[in-house]
């Protein structure tokens, strides 16, 4: 199966315009219905995890993406879910768990965050840096805004290739 989200923007184009269930939530019985009506309808679906819930560090939930997927695909397979309708995305990734931080320091976590994300299978990676780190401006400039999301994305393309993986598909900003 291709990769239905970059079929998206061209179907709106074409004048037929389809969507995807895209559900951003770490809770097992939330995941169980998402994958169930996946399931039955034999539709593709999107699971998302912020960068506080998962991350290389373990977020709030206490998993890395790579648990993450795991947990995930294991609720697929109890519910039937063809592995190829099942997609994975990484949302509002970014310094946000680490803005107390310096921005070098950061970007550093934020960095290995991506990678991790990506590295575990994520083809749909939401960039967010525009959050003020420790010693930056309470607002940020565009300029910065859009270094440190390049910086992100770079990580999020080198590791792609390292693994062998697709490259992701991007939302960039808030």
């Amino acid at each position: 199966m291709s990769n239905i989200l970059l079929e998206l923007a061209p179907a709106l184009r074409s004048g037929k315009p389809k969507g995807i269930t895209s559900v951003c939530s770490a809770h097992p019985i939330v995941l169980r219905a998402a994958l169930r009506r996946a399931a039955r309808l034999r539709q593709p679906v999107l699971i998302e995890a912020t960068c506080n819930q998962v991350n290389h560090l373990g977020g709030y939930t206490g998993m890395t993406p790579k648990d993450f997927v795991a947990l995930v695909e294991s609720i697929a397979v109890d519910e039937g879910l063809d592995r190829t309708l099942l997609l994975f995305g990484g949302d509002h990734l970014g310094p946000n768990p680490w803005r107390h931080l310096e921005p070098p320091v950061a970007m550093r976590e934020a960095m290995a965050m991506v990678e991790a994300y990506v590295a575990a299978g994520f083809t749909k990676i939401h960039l967010d840096a525009s959050m003020a780190c420790a010693g930056d401006p309470p607002a940020l400039d565009d300029t910065t805004i859009a270094e440190r999301a390049a910086t992100l994305c770079a990580a999020a393309e080198r590791t792609a290739k390292q693994t062998g993986g697709p490259l992701p598909v991007y939302i960039l900003g808030t």
